[in-house]
């Protein structure tokens, strides 16, 4: 008998839409694409024949009367992504956005709510917790915890000071054309903040909500904020309370051809180090080093396999829905991201109020 595969309809079809969504899903082999939609015809026509996809649309709305499309990749600007993932559940597709999946935690819950009531796969692209070398140092740090081994954790360490995330990556369809929206979209930042923090705060989401999430998924928890400075300056720091411990998350930008992003879990007799790579950097996995003081020291650093997120996040997705599992990066998980992150700003205000 032959497999069923899960029909794709890929909503948006710019840069990372092709690069770190599409030219993956296109390979996965219990899955195909069907169906595209992209507003700028030329491109929507390109990409289309580049990738054999029989059927194309000039808008979400149409493709989602495709009877064939049983899931949707959202790859859209973020203030169309809530509204445009909203369309798709309510049409009864799986859906996969990239991240965030909103601008604020009350759009985000309407999200989850309709993805329940339809008993719906919905996905937020934190590839990271995809990424192999995160698995294995999840794993890791599961084991020594249990043992005990290393002592309690001490503290924890989230850096990111970003640099070249594209790696100069290319191959993809281009044209000249501009996409032409009806709407302004949803807001990308809460009432409570004051207008002028509005685009300092939704960049922080799009671009460090990957260090809180990987944080979460370390830990099992979603910590509180003791401590926020994040408006200020161009480098930005939260203390956030785990419970036993707390950690520093220390976020920025800097010119870097390489990729500053690492998170450290230091134990009383020992340290757990994460190396996360830049996002489009195919096939390289996280590294990771353990260190074990007292008597003997050791240092352990595992080889994880040339894999890359996307590719194993692309897999995951239509394998949970094929398979009827539960997702790793869940809607009804990321939208912890949301509340943890509009937590950070309100600490942030309150203490440049004080």
């Amino acid at each position: 008998m032959q497999e069923r595969k899960l029909n794709i309809g890929m909503i948006g079809a710019g840069f990372i839409g092709q690069l770190a969504h599409l030219m993956n899903y296109a390979e996965v082999k219990r899955c195909r694409v069907t169906a595209l939609a992209e507003y700028r015809p030329e491109l929507r026509r390109k990409v289309a024949q580049r990738y054999d996809i029989p059927r194309t649309y000039a808008t979400h709305t149409e493709m989602l009367r495709d009877p064939e499309v049983d899931a949707c990749i959202v790859v859209t600007p973020r203030p169309y992504t809530a509204p445009v993932a909203l369309d798709c559940l309510k049409a009864g597709k799986h859906v996969l956005t990239e991240k965030p999946m909103a601008g604020t935690s009350e759009q985000a819950l309407e999200l989850v709510e309709e993805a329940a009531a339809r008993k719906l796969h919905y996905v937020v692209g934190y590839m990271k917790r995809h990424d192999e070398g995160v698995q294995l140092a999840k794993r890791m740090l599961d084991d020594v915890v249990a043992s005990g081994e290393l002592g309690p954790i001490q503290f924890v360490r989230a850096h990111c000071y970003m640099g070249d995330s594209y790696c100069k990556a290319d191959g993809h369809v281009v044209t000249d054309e501009k996409p032409e929206y009806s709407d302004a979209g949803l807001p990308m930042a809460p009432s409570f903040l004051p207008t002028e923090l509005a685009k300092p705060y939704a960049r922080f989401v799009n671009c460090f909500s990957h260090n809180t999430n990987l944080l979460r998924h370390l830990f099992g928890r979603t910590p509180r904020v003791d401590y926020a400075n994040v408006s200020g300056s161009v480098g930005q720091v939260a203390i956030l309370d785990f419970g036993p411990f707390v950690a520093s998350l220390e976020t920025g930008d800097a010119t870097n051809r390489g990729w500053d992003e690492v998170t450290e879990v230091f134990f009383k007799d020992g340290c757990l180090t994460l190396r996360t790579p830049p996002a489009l950097l195919k096939n390289v996995a996280a590294s990771v080093e353990l260190y074990k003081a007292g008597g003997v020291q050791q240092i352990v650093k595992p080889q994880p396999n040339w894999t890359w997120a996307f590719r194993r996040q692309a897999e995951a997705f239509v394998a949970d829905i094929l398979d009827v599992k539960p997702a790793m990066n869940a809607g009804s998980d990321a939208i912890e991201e949301l509340r943890l992150i509009e937590n950070i700003w309100r600490a942030d205000l309150a203490r440049t109020r004080r």
